[in-house]
């Protein structure tokens, strides 16, 4: 483990010992009597789903911002003092969260992972080639899932609002196939030749798979080093051979990779798609749900030159 890592390691666990010392069984995070259980995600996603779930009775934060790299993030000591008073952390899994099982092994507070149950789709290039691609949550169907999964760990944090917790989920869940239904229904009108997606990383398997599009990407997944020249190249080659008309980037990353696939192939830039992270309240994408029109509306829009 790198020196620094330690050092910031044995801080978070000097500081967490200070924390827990402090804290009494009622505080008001942990579920304290008469308070809403303090509920923290790895991202702000997550916090959506679990806020739909949990309702008015659940207080639901994102341990990252709006507009955090999920990937890399480096735990700060104020997120240690922030899960210390949680009665739940909620993780997506699949190593999203490379950082994360340090993390809570230093924080005393259940987790749960709610991705399980997943059909796991694994990355298929480069050096992450056979491990599990993360982006699950891209899948309204996969979401569903995620919606089982968190109304079962509100349930038994809270077993008194276990009903509204159930009926919460079903309302949200009827809410994810619905745009689903739309999605299907509007990308099956592309003809096959525009049925490819291009993004910076492969983060679109789930919903490519759902959809019947084929998924190109300059990287299978974020990490510090990013776009190598062979990797752009390779892109370029699938741009030109299939002639795809437009090509998008994430939010949280540089598109600069990308305007080079533009600028070789004469594709379109099609726009930044969301997917790690929402937008502010007054941005484009503030709910999950938002997330998953807009991307999918700026996919027709540039895979069909604008004509639908």
């Amino acid at each position: 483990m790198p020196k620094p890592l330690r050092i910031q390691l044995a801080l978070w666990s000097a500081l967490l010992v200070v924390l827990l010392a402090g804290c009494s069984p009622t505080s008001a995070g942990a579920g304290g009597q008469g308070s809403k259980p303090k509920v923290l995600t790895t991202f702000t996603v997550l916090a959506d789903i679990a806020r739909n779930v949990g309702g008015q009775y659940v207080a639901v934060e994102s341990l990252t911002k709006v507009g955090a790299e999920i990937h890399g993030y480096e735990p700060t000591p104020g997120d240690v003092r922030r899960a210390a008073d949680a009665a739940l952390i909620l993780d997506n899994g699949l190593n999203l969260e490379s950082w994360f099982a340090q993390f809570v092994e230093r924080v005393e507070v259940p987790h749960v992972v709610v991705s399980d149950g997943v059909e796991v789709m694994d990355i298929a290039s480069d050096a992450y080639a056979g491990k599990p691609n993360p982006h699950a949550w891209m899948s309204p169907l996969n979401v569903k899932i995620y919606v089982d999964n968190i109304v079962a760990a509100f349930s038994q944090l809270d077993p008194d609002h276990a009903e509204a917790f159930a009926a919460n989920g079903r309302a949200y869940q009827a809410q994810l196939q619905t745009v689903h239904d739309k999605l299907l229904a509007e990308l099956s009108a592309l003809p096959e030749a525009k049925r490819a997606l291009v993004t910076c990383e492969g983060a679109f398997s789930y919903l490519a798979r759902d959809a019947g599009l084929t998924e190109r990407y300059i990287w299978p997944v974020n990490a510090e080093q990013q776009a190598t020249p062979q990797q752009i190249a390779a892109v370029i080659d699938d741009v030109r051979t299939a002639q795809v008309p437009a090509v998008f980037c994430e939010s949280t990353v540089s598109d600069k990779p990308m305007r080079q696939v533009v600028a070789a192939t004469g594709a379109a830039f099609g726009g930044v798609l969301y997917v790690d992270s929402l937008s502010e309240a007054d941005g484009p994408v503030p709910t999950y749900l938002d997330l998953l029109r807009y991307d999918t509306d700026l996919i027709i829009k540039g895979l069909t030159g604008g004509e639908q």
